[in-house]
């Protein structure tokens, strides 16, 4: 057996003995083997991504585990990718859950239920409550549903490891569902979601399967080239569709900013850092893979699509004032910036240009390794945060520098990788995925000329709001003073908490110092997805002449200066910073001691002088007002003696999904009334029923019989 096969198969054990452990061993030593056997897992699933990217690939059937069809697995570079960015997240959230699942002082549970939108006793204060041994035992069967999927190589086996992974992680989501009517919610906003999509994907990938008479990878992949062109574009279309809605794209989107903050934390970061690439793995197996590329109709939905939701959800993180929320909304963004690297590859190689097709994709899967990294970093500090607070309310936030240096500082690492600024590793994906963008203006023609500079603009414009958005998280929930007694009594995070947090603050530091290694591990796995362009992607990678500017083995050289200058003024400002607050400190120390200073009259500064978050996203939700729609109610109440004298007002802001509310909420409604007007058909006639089945049943094969 080959290493790759090897570490896939230890990490397959080591998820099933973590969860056999966790159902029969005590409290204590259940959070303690489930988070060794996880982080095992994904150790060895890291090591076979990385060696399958390094070209050892690997294949196995195995007949009798399955009926009919039996289980295929087979692991090539462009699943090695995804292996090993899965593996990475789940070594870092099992670390980190070792100490978030400890159980902690009623007190911070009760500070949990408290404020709105927060995680639950025992979630918010880092237990598990009473499911908590299902969700612990949930947790490394979820890592191993997601490892399963992209070493899937039939349709069978995908759509089960598909199923399994959206049942593991819709457990996880829905553990606390007796305690607070929002979890409930959330999960079963998510479980019609994703089951919705498993439903298009299993429509797409049947007839796929049926019109190539084999239901491997290997025979779609040799039939799909004579398949008429209406197939191809249905099976794209359906497919597309649920694989969009697992990576949270708009406007399928509405059951992520629901789910990923209600899970624990470490769950969200297991969500957020490797669920949702899984919906871009299936994107670009099928659509560049299995179909080997198609018009360039496909590939512009595929574009518009990513820029639409690239825009939309980081206006909603930029408005939000959920800490957890803004991060999921953010995730959004970030998978729309990976479709528009996915959509420009495909759009490209219809055009012919295989080496800027190739520079698109590896943008693309940078990216998805890039966000993977700061997101599992930024969630895992937002669990810190609501650990040591139990609220997630950005304003009720604020003064958590003392009390929580550490998590402080790496939550500021990972608002600064996700701002897409130097010498951030958000910076490194984004400049390449423009580059791509750029240069495909003078060889894309007509089609090129007006999508990519609209495209370009829109990266440009998310990355600009992506610095607004997590100016204010890190300013406004970490910087100035308590807002609340719960920020007050902050506490910084165990240990292992705080280790899962390193862990992945080294991984994004060194991703945007030396990217140009991961880069050009990537090269075997666009080879794998874009058809027909090997010697095109050569081109770009190589020290070919004419590839000018182009050079993605070059990336270390072109980049360094830049992210060196910039790591340098990140130091200096640091720097700067400490010895400011220093000297502050100091001199507030002597003038307590010596005499109070002159205030201007108007008595010492309190923490409702302080911007909130509310208050800082403000002006640019005046600016995109016409998008974003808030909703604002004022309430007046005047005194009991007299109608002309003002007791109190209340202002209230709330800025709602407007997809959901223009698109779901009326299909809803229309859903609850097509039930209430149905239910007569329900009067409990055997007779009746056993007609309603037999009418269906002659219905279906009527169909069947015109269609055929």
């Amino acid at each position: 057996m080959s290493l790759t096969g090897a570490a896939f198969g230890v990490a397959m054990g080591s998820s099933a003995l973590a969860a056999a452990a966790g159902t029969v061993l005590p409290r204590r030593a259940r959070r303690i083997t489930v988070g060794v056997g996880t982080g095992a897992a994904g150790a060895a699933a890291m090591v076979a991504g990385a060696a399958a990217m390094a070209g050892h690939s690997w294949g196995i059937w195995l007949p009798d585990v399955l009926p009919l069809a039996g289980v295929r697995l087979a692991v090539d570079p462009l699943s090695g990718v995804f292996l090993a960015v899965t593996g990475a997240v789940a070594v870092c959230a099992a670390v980190y859950g070792v100490g978030y699942t400890r159980r902690h002082p009623a007190g911070h549970e009760a500070a949990g239920h408290e404020a709105a939108g927060h995680e639950a006793a025992g979630h918010g204060s880092g237990g598990l409550g009473v499911d908590g041994r299902v969700a612990q035992v949930m947790v490394p069967l979820f890592v191993a549903a997601m490892l399963l999927v992209p070493a899937a190589a039939s349709v069978s086996t995908f759509l089960v490891a598909w199923e399994l992974m959206a049942l593991a992680s819709l457990l996880l989501v829905a553990a606390e569902h007796r305690r607070r009517a929002a979890v409930a919610e959330a999960g079963l906003w998510y479980a019609v979601m994703t089951h919705l999509g498993l439903v298009v994907i299993l429509a797409g990938l049947a007839a796929f399967a049926a019109e190539a008479h084999g239901e491997t990878f290997a025979a779609i992949r040799a039939a799909s080239a004579g398949l008429s062109p209406a197939v191809r574009g249905a099976v794209f279309v359906a497919t597309f569709a649920g694989f969009a809605s697992k990576a949270g794209i708009v406007p399928l989107h509405v059951w992520l900013p629901r789910a990923h903050p209600e899970a624990p934390s470490h769950v969200s970061a297991l969500m957020s850092a490797a669920m949702v690439n899984l919906g871009v793995y299936g994107i670009v197996r099928v659509g560049l893979d299995l179909l080997g590329g198609g018009p360039a109709w496909w590939w512009l939905l595929v574009l518009a699509a990513g820029a639409v939701s690239a825009l939309y959800g980081i206006l909603q993180a930029a408005v939000a004032t959920d800490i957890k929320r803004l991060l999921a909304y953010s995730t959004c963004e970030n998978m729309g910036l990976v479709l528009i690297g996915v959509g420009a590859c495909g759009f490209l190689g219809s055009s012919g240009a295989g080496a800027l097709a190739a520079l698109a994709l590896t943008a693309a899967l940078l990216h998805v390794v890039n966000h993977a990294g700061f997101k599992t970093l930024l969630f895992l500090a937002a669990g810190s945060v609501l650990h040591a607070t139990g609220t997630r309310d950005l304003d009720a936030l604020g003064g958590l520098r003392s009390p929580m240096p550490a998590t402080t500082a790496l939550f500021g690492v990972g608002a600064l990788m996700a701002s897409a600024l130097p010498p951030g590793n958000g910076f490194v994906s984004e400049w390449l995925l423009l580059q791509s963008l750029i240069h495909a203006l003078p060889s894309g023609g007509t089609l090129a000329a007006v999508t990519m500079p609209v495209a370009v603009a829109v990266v440009a414009l998310s990355a600009g709001l992506a610095i607004a958005t997590f100016v204010k998280a890190f300013g406004v929930g970490f910087l100035a003073r308590p807002r609340t007694p719960a920020a007050g009594r902050a506490h910084e995070s165990p240990p292992s908490m705080v280790t899962g947090m390193v862990v992945a603050a080294v991984c994004c530091t060194g991703l945007a110092l030396v990217p140009g290694p991961v880069a050009g591990g990537l090269s075997r796995a666009v080879a794998v997805a874009v058809p027909g362009h090997k010697a095109g992607y050569k081109a770009v990678t190589g020290p070919v002449a004419d590839a000018g500017t182009l050079h993605v083995a070059g990336l270390p050289s072109t980049m360094s200066p830049l992210l060196i200058v910039g790591a340098l003024l990140v130091a200096m400002v640091a720097l700067t910073a400490v010895l400011r607050g220093a000297a502050s400190r100091r001199t507030e120390r002597l003038a307590r001691r010596r005499a109070r200073l002159w205030d201007c009259g108007a008595g010492p500064m309190s923490a409702r002088t302080e911007y909130t978050a509310t208050s800082f996203a403000e002006p640019l939700q005046r600016v995109f007002d016409d998008v974003l729609a808030p909703e604002t109610d004022v309430d007046v109440t005047p005194v009991a003696e007299s109608a002309y004298l003002v007791d109190s007002v209340t202002y209230r802001a709330r800025v709602g999904d407007r997809v959901e509310h223009r698109l779901y909420r009326p299909v809803l409604a229309a859903v609850a009334w097509a039930g209430r007007a149905a239910r007569p058909l329900a009067n409990g006639s055997v007779h009746r029923y056993v007609g309603y089945g037999f009418s269906a049943f002659t219905g279906v094969l009527i169909a069947l019989a015109v269609l055929r």
